[in-house]
Order: C-alpha cells, then structure tokens, then sequence
C-alpha cells in the first residue's frame, strides 16, 4: 500500500498561518513505507527563512517537510506523504533509513534558548491532526539526537517535552522507584528498552537519553540516570 495523503479537511483545524514553499530534495519513500514517527529538529541558523532556502537548495540535499518559524508561521516544503532528507544516517527501535519512516520538523531555534511560546502552540496544532492523519501514537515522536546519539543534538537541551506529554503528543518520561547504582550495562539495556538502539559510546548515548529525559543532567552516569526506565 502506497502512502497515503493527508485528508485536507484535517488542515481545517489549524488556526495559524501554513505557507508551502516546495523543496526539490525529496522523493518516494521506499518499500512502500507510510510515516510512522515524527522526527524534531532545530534548525540552528539565523533565521526560519534561511533554513527555508539551505532546505530547498539542491546543492545542499537536505530537506525536511515543515519549518516552524518563532513567529508561529509554518512553511511546509515536502509532502507528508513523500521522503524528506532530514534524518541521515541512525536508527530508532531497531529500524533504519527514518527519512523513509518519519515526517521531519524543523523548529526555528539555535539550540542556546528556549523556544518561543508561538512556535510551540504551532508545533502542538501541527501534530495533533498530523498523529491521527498517520496514526502515530506519542512514543513515536522523537529528537534527532534520539536517533542519531553522538552526531546531532537537536532539538536540545531547552526543548520542553514534558509539555508535548501533557497532551500526548510525545511520551513522558519513565521513570523507576526503584534506587540503582550506576551500572552501564543495565543502563544500556534500559535505553534500549526504550529505543536507543543506534550504536554509541557510552557517555553519547548517556547525552542522548538526558537531552530527552533529563536535561539538567551532567557528569558521570548517576542514579538518576538509571531511574529513566520502563520500570514505573
């Protein structure tokens, strides 16, 4: 089964301003794949509209299927239905080539700050037709440095997930009662649980899972680092 469009009266429900601006840089997914994650980025450039022109310039190759501006504005450049090239190389649950799995979302940030309270209600009136369009469930909603741990970092530490599980648009984070002393193999074992099945060091992947679930972590892995598990 070919991918499917997404219905149009869906786009009756967004009440901000979805501007199209096509990017050469996409193609059919392959297999015959439908999207079934949400993959967050930021664009760490100086602004939305230079994203816009770096992810339509065929020189570039790379592209993503929206860019959400500070100001709220969307601009979508691939079809939800069609490959963008926002992913590259990684792995999610196991599964590879995410350009052909996931629809990408750029967010208009450069990593160093909070995001706007307009981007943000954008991005949520965004994802809510968009899950139910595809029938992505909220766990299926990630970062880029979910995927890719070591290489990219994005959507970063400011990013605020816990209000995206607050209304299930993303998962909130597990987490154990139980005290665990910092052990890395029982830690990798939970990331995996989790879905960090990519292949990393240890302290990248131990970045990845607190730019996620725990962003005001640092040093060695702790305690609190192995209280993040499927263990509630």
């Amino acid at each position: 089964m070919g991918p499917r469009p997404v219905p149009a009266r869906l786009w009756w429900l967004i009440r901000v301003a979805l501007h199209q601006h096509p990017s050469p840089n996409c193609g059919p997914r392959r297999d015959a794949l439908t999207p079934r994650f949400v993959v967050l980025h930021y664009t760490a450039m100086g602004s939305a509209q230079a994203a816009i022109e770096r992810l339509s310039d065929p020189a570039c190759e790379v592209s993503a299927h929206y860019v959400i501006c500070k100001t709220g504005a969307i601009t979508q450049l691939v079809g939800e239905g069609a490959r963008a090239w926002h992913a590259g190389a990684g792995e999610w649950r196991g599964l590879d080539d995410m350009n052909s799995r996931s629809i990408g979302i750029e967010l208009d940030n450069d990593g160093q700050g909070p995001f706007p309270e307009a981007l943000m209600h954008s991005l949520e009136t965004l994802l809510k037709p968009m899950l139910r369009a595809w029938d992505i469930p909220p766990d299926h909603v990630i970062g880029h440095s979910d995927m890719a741990p070591g290489r990219k970092l994005d959507p970063g530490p400011w990013f605020d997930w816990d209000r995206l599980a607050r209304q299930r648009l993303a998962a909130p984070t597990p987490r154990s009662r139980e005290v665990r002393a910092p052990d890395w193999d029982q830690f990798r074992a939970q990331a995996k649980s989790l879905g960090y099945t990519a292949d990393a060091l240890d302290m990248d992947l131990l970045n990845a899972v607190r730019l996620r679930h725990r962003p005001q972590g640092s040093g060695p892995l702790c305690a609190e680092d192995m209280a993040i598990s499927h263990s509630f």
